[in-house]
């Protein structure tokens, strides 16, 4: 595979952005003039990292370029820092996650790159916060993706956490609570409160409901491992909500797996083959 370190001044992050991008490169068998000047589109997997990750983590820790080689497959890994793949107008002079990947970094890659656009060949994945990113933008854009597959994150119900928060805050958090109670309170805050935040593309759980047997919707998977102390017992709530509402999803548990890349690795390899289960 080829690399491209791509380095850009983002208009919707407000400022200079990194994205790493895979691309089927010319074999021994091939001349190179045939090959770079076919004029071949080939399919995308815009693959998005974690909290605390950026643009170079599925590149570090996975084996993603082995198993995208064996399926001629563009990735594509942007940055988006701890911004849940929201917008946030309040941060420095605007940093708009969920506008840049539709409205600036696909427009990019698809002209100045050979990738196709066809809804087919167009495939989002990601792990933890970037399953939460992956989730969203399919189902906020079903014209654009074929299939969503979300690594250790679930829908979450956003309703029944709001009024959590309000019940207890005055409530002084613990350590063990802060990252996850209070980043509820800062994404309902950063959306301009609890019903601006219900009725945006981030409300996934309700819109579950909206898209369950709606057809023409991406094909969405789940995965989750059974010691991820994050997120198992979300996963299992919200497979029985997702039976309960008629929502077409599968989901899949690796035993003795946690919140960790060994489980990602395992699970990208899986959503590239089920993505692509024929080689190119």
């Amino acid at each position: 595979m080829a690399l491209i370190h791509l380095n850009f001044n983002s208009k919707y992050l407000s400022g200079n952005t990194d994205v790493n991008i895979l691309l089927p490169d010319c074999s021994e068998k091939q001349e190179p003039d045939a090959f770079y000047g076919s004029g071949k589109k080939y399919p995308v997997l815009w693959l998005l990292h974690g909290t605390f990750g950026d643009y170079s983590d599925w590149l570090r820790k996975s084996n993603v370029e082995l198993y995208a080689a064996e399926k001629n497959l563009m990735v594509v890994m942007p940055s988006a820092q701890n911004a849940d793949y929201a917008n946030w107008p309040g941060f420095g002079i605007g940093y708009h996650a969920y506008d840049y990947l539709t409205e600036e970094l696909m427009p990019l890659v698809y002209g100045w790159l050979p990738a196709s656009s066809k809804r087919e060949d167009n495939f989002i994945a990601g792990l933890s916060m970037g399953g939460r990113g992956a989730i969203t933008y399919s189902w906020a854009h079903p014209e654009k993706f074929a299939a969503a597959y979300s690594m250790s994150w679930v829908p979450q119900n956003m309703r029944q956490i709001a009024e959590e928060l309000e019940k207890s805050k005055d409530v002084p958090l613990s350590p063990k609570d802060r990252l996850g109670k209070e980043r509820n309170r800062i994404r309902l805050q950063n959306a301009g409160g609890p019903q601006a935040y219900l009725a945006s593309p981030y409300n996934t759980w309700d819109r579950a409901a909206e898209w369950a047997g709606r057809p023409g919707m991406p094909k969405t998977f789940f995965s989750c491992g059974t010691e991820d102390t994050v997120m198992y017992r979300r996963f299992r709530e919200f497979r029985a909500y997702a039976e309960k509402i008629g929502l077409e999803a599968e989901f899949t548990e690796r035993e003795g797996y946690g919140h960790e890349w060994r489980f990602w690795d395992l699970e990208i390899r899986r959503a590239i083959d089920l993505f692509l289960p024929e080689h190119r």
